[in-house]
């Protein structure tokens, strides 16, 4: 069963946020540089105390022609990552974008985290890879993309996925 920490409580790492934290309007917590967590998940977080050791990847096809299932993708990605599980995300299709600096949409969905924060907190903790044949066709290169985002292919992405304990999903 998952707690939510109530709205004093930081969103990435389960830690209360310290009140010069709230009234600088923070949406980080200084505990983050010690777990390495970046970017935020919102003003409250699920808690995941009793998850099986699993890892999960994640392939994301739509960007902002799909606003909803997205910004689900990147939410599930982020709260999985801020709860200790591997992840792995791929980025194919229109999602393609997201690889690239300022790529991430601003898809202003009521009650939804910004997609920049989900996708900052799954790039600091997990692994971000953008399909080799989607970047290509947008001609997207090793230089053009982001730090810390790899760019392979359905190899790299079938062994991820058949790994021993991974669970994949395709949003």
């Amino acid at each position: 069963m998952a707690a939510l920490l109530p709205s004093s409580g930081c969103q990435a790492c389960a830690a209360a946020m310290p009140a010069e934290c709230r009234q600088r309007g923070s949406r980080s917590h200084p505990r983050h540089a010690e777990l390495g967590l970046r970017g935020a998940l919102g003003p409250a977080r699920a808690s995941v105390s009793s998850m099986a050791p699993r890892s999960l990847v994640l392939k994301v096809t739509v960007g902002k022609d799909d606003p909803e299932r997205c910004n689900q993708a990147l939410t599930v990605a982020a709260a999985a990552a801020a709860s200790g599980v591997p992840v792995s995300l791929w980025l194919t299709g229109e999602a393609s974008w997201m690889a690239l600096p300022d790529g991430c949409p601003d898809l202003a969905l009521p009650h939804a985290a910004p997609l920049a924060d989900l996708f900052a907190t799954v790039l600091g903790a997990g692994t971000v890879t953008l399909c080799t044949q989607c970047a290509a066709r947008r001609e997207i290169t090793e230089g053009d993309v982001i730090s810390g985002v790899r760019i392979a292919g359905a190899t790299t992405f079938v062994a991820e996925v058949l790994a021993e304990g991974a669970q994949a999903l395709v949003y």
